[in-house]
């Protein structure tokens, strides 16, 4: 049993995180044992391993803030979750770990027919795009959305419950090589990121209407991204991947009335009412067992290799997630 444990923070995560030996506690009322499924890693681990993200747990910590597990013992005054049943993991509980405690009542089982790699991934990524789509603007199908890091989870994510909802997707991406597999996978337009973004969109569509923007980017990416944006617009700020501020001209601001929010879904689940966190899950769920939404994964890797995991997940040029499994030697996404 392994445990994939950080004891400072630096500029290379891949560094300060190592596997290390587990040791199962004595389970106390109301507590189960848990077997570790499949626990992604986003954008928000590395960040938090370089100590630049918002919220920074105590150190020492395991890394990883969602996945999925497997119910293998029940602590005392347990019944349910059953054993064998697929869970959900509470969120920052530290996921990359073979195996874990938790608290039964914490817990929300998942159907154990679904893929658990898929169902990993339900916490962060398709509410941040289900939220993105739903909370800032009012759409309607056939309404244009653009957003950038169109290759991300969220990104993916975006794309399908976009379409879904018979919304158009404008996606921006940074290199040439993923337009074919965004196309492929439902996008309605893809395009490379640069200074002609504006007059690009604005050929693409026909001049239409964009009303909402998604930047999970920052810096001059921002502002290329609110020079195509219809007067009126919001964009949304979710993400700083260039690591550099948003940044927005005050010609677009003051000239195109452009209205910039920013989002973070930790703060919609603090205020969300229970009712609303169940029928968001519920939904996403339902549609991710019925197939319809799925994201690509690039690789998975055991806990033993969280180091290499780490490494992929904080390097560029992937077309899809990095996933922590249990036992597996790694896999690449042209094994998979």
């Amino acid at each position: 049993m392994l445990k994939a444990e950080y004891r400072s923070r630096g500029p290379i995560p891949q560094d300060l995180i190592e596997a290390v030996p587990l040791e199962k506690p004595q389970l106390q009322t109301g507590q189960v044992w848990l077997e570790m499924l499949a626990a992604p890693i986003n954008p928000s681990d590395v960040l938090t391993l370089t100590g630049q993200y918002g919220i920074l747990p105590p150190l020492p910590a395991i890394g990883g803030n969602e996945g999925v597990a497997r119910v293998v013992e029940h602590g005392p005054d347990v019944t349910e979750p059953a054993i064998g049943q697929t869970v959900l993991l509470p969120v920052g509980i530290g996921t990359w770990a073979t195996h874990m405690v938790a608290d039964a009542k914490s817990l929300i089982s998942l159907p154990n027919e679904v893929d658990p790699i898929q169902l990993s991934m339900i916490t962060v990524n398709p509410p941040t795009a289900a939220l993105l789509l739903s909370e800032f603007v009012a759409l309607e199908a056939g309404d244009w959305v653009i957003q950038n890091a169109a290759n991300s989870g969220v990104g993916s994510y975006l794309i399908t419950l976009a379409k879904l909802r018979g919304l158009k997707t404008i996606n921006v991406v940074r290199r040439a090589s993923l337009v074919e597999p965004l196309l492929a996978a439902g996008a309605d337009v893809v395009l490379v990121d640069g200074d002609d973004l504006a007059a690009k969109v604005k050929s693409a569509t026909d001049g239409a209407e964009i009303k909402l923007g998604i930047d999970a980017v920052g810096g001059t990416a921002t502002a290329r991204m609110g020079d195509a944006l219809s007067v009126g617009a919001t964009l949304v700020n979710y993400g700083a991947m260039s690591g550099e501020p948003c940044l927005m001209p005050p010609t677009v601001l003051i000239f195109k009335s452009i209205t910039v929010r920013g989002f973070w879904l930790a703060e919609w689940f603090r205020t969300a009412s229970p009712e609303q966190q169940q029928q968001l899950y519920g939904s996403l769920i339902e549609l991710i067992a019925e197939g319809q939404l799925s994201v690509p994964i690039h690789a998975t890797y055991s806990v033993q290799d969280i180091k290499q995991a780490v490494t992929a997940a904080a390097a560029g040029k992937r077309n899809g997630k990095v996933v922590v499994v249990k036992d597996s030697p790694a896999t690449t996404d042209s094994q998979l």
